[in-house]
Formats: structure tokens, C-alpha cells, sequence
């Protein structure tokens, strides 16, 4: 009998001191963006977005815990969204906007152990990639111009996901097998810190063409771990940018295998 769609959850993006016009003085506000969701859901799955579990919250970990959340879920999406905390790689910010989510960072790095514990696929997207690199031992640039000298801009504030460059696919890769035919490929580009040191047990599976900037990493253990700097979720197929359905799919495909076992 057939158990249903997958069920795959989504860490929230974490909004400390939302805009006054919003409406929610001294509140923090949990949110997704819906490309994600709305890319997840095409495939033929279930999106849930995971609120944070804390006791300063008033919900005590014996009531419901990061166990009971992942042991409902098939999978894990991290979004994109605020730099990761150097504090969270032993280091100090070296300007004040580059001080990152500290909270959120302890949040997704519970539930990303947790899906890996339980044997469950996660996918990283942007932020997401440097989270699991930082939480592998590994540290990221806080900024690439200013800490990789010649290397391209990788962002641009007008343009968005509109601003684009090339990528050079890792031979032997789980992408080149995603994308046989595709050594190498255009992403979009939406991000000012990258992969410094590279985490234990990861694997690079692309580079930025040009200045070798990581783009995609794998982990090397037994379960799905694998994140893209670039946001395959704006990619459509048909078009110039490599195509972001494969990757989903490959994703989903570790979670049915997963939760068939």
C-alpha cells in the first residue's frame, strides 16, 4: 500500500526585529521562502517549514523534541538566507554586518545531525551549503573579495538571481552523474561568503570557473548530504541555467529509498 507523499521539512529563515509595519513588536517570526517550497512541491512532495524548539519559548523538550519533528519528516531543505555566525566556526566577525545567526546556525545544525542520524537526506541551498561545511569542522570565507583577492564578485544587489556565472562540474561527482552531460554550467549567483576550509569527510563537487570558488559539496558518510552554493529552485528547465529539477529529484529519490528501508 502506498504510504503517501514524501514529507520533506524546511528550516525556517528567522526574522529577530521584524519591520514595525509588520505588526509584531518584540517578536521573532519564522518564515520560507515559497520558490523553495513551491520547488519542493512540484516534484510531488509534501513541504513542512520546522519551527525552532526551545524552552525559552515555553515548549520544553520533553513536550515535543528535534527527534519526535525529524522522525514525522522524509527529508530536510536548509534555505538560503543570513551569513552563518563565524562565532559558529571560532571566529570573530571581522565587521559587525558579517556577525551572521547564531541562533539559527545551533537550530539547523541540530536537525541536520538529527536527519543524518536517522537516515533521512538533506539538502542545502546557499547558506545551507555553508552551513553543513561549518557544521563538517569547516570555516567560510566572511567575505570573498575581501578575503580571496581576484576572485569575482559573487552577488550583485540589483540584479539578484538574475546574476549569473559559470561552474565547472568535479569528475566523478555525484553531479556529473546528475548531469552527465553537462561538465559544465550556468547558476545564479547570491552570495558574499563561500567555503574556506573544506569540513572532514566532505567532497567538493563544483567550483566557480575562474576564481575556483566551491559551489557544491557532498559528504562522504553513508547517507544524502549534499548542498549547492547556487539556488537551483530559480532554475527552471528549458532555459540557460543549469537545470535544478535533477538535483531535487536525486534528493527525493534518497528519501523514498530512505524511508522504504
Amino acid at each position: 500500500m502506498s504510504r503517501g507523499p514524501l514529507r520533506i521539512g524546511m528550516s525556517a529563515r528567522l526574522l529577530h526585529t521584524p519591520p514595525q509595519e509588520l505588526g509584531f513588536p518584540g517578536k521573532t517570526l519564522q518564515y520560507l521562502e515559497q520558490s523553495v517550497a513551491h520547488w519542493i512541491m512540484s516534484h510531488g512532495a509534501l513541504a513542512f517549514m520546522m519551527p525552532t524548539i526551545g524552552e525559552h519559548l515555553g515548549i520544553t523538550r520533553a513536550a515535543i523534541s528535534v527527534h519526535d519533528y525529524v522522525a514525522a519528516m522524509d527529508g530536510l531543505v536548509l534555505q538560503g538566507g543570513a551569513d552563518v555566525s563565524p562565532s559558529t566556526y571560532d571566529e570573530a566577525p571581522l565587521r559587525p554586518e558579517w556577525a551572521g545567526d547564531r541562533i539559527r546556525d545551533l537550530y539547523e545544525i541540530e536537525l541536520l545531525w538529527e536527519f543524518v542520524i536517522q537516515g533521512k537526506p538533506v539538502l542545502g541551498i546557499c547558506r545551507g551549503m555553508q552551513l553543513i561545511n561549518v557544521a563538517c569542522g569547516g570555516t567560510l570565507y566572511q567575505d570573498i573579495l575581501e578575503q580571496r583577492p581576484g576572485a569575482h564578485a559573487h552577488r550583485d544587489p540589483v540584479l539578484y538571481d538574475q546574476f549569473h556565472h559559470e561552474i565547472e562540474v568535479e569528475p566523478g561527482s555525484m553531479l556529473s552523474q546528475i548531469y552527465p552531460e553537462r561538465p559544465h554550467g550556468r547558476v545564479n549567483s547570491i552570495h558574499h561568503q563561500a567555503v574556506n576550509k573544506l569540513g572532514s569527510d566532505l567532497a567538493i563537487e563544483a567550483r566557480s570557473s575562474g576564481d575556483r570558488i566551491v559551489e557544491a559539496i557532498r559528504w562522504l558518510g553513508s547517507g544524502f548530504l549534499f548542498g549547492t552554493q547556487w539556488h537551483p529552485e530559480f532554475h527552471v528547465a528549458g532555459g540557460d541555467l543549469l537545470d535544478g529539477g535533477p538535483i531535487m529529484s536525486s534528493f527525493l529519490a534518497a528519501a523514498r529509498a530512505a524511508a522504504e528501508n
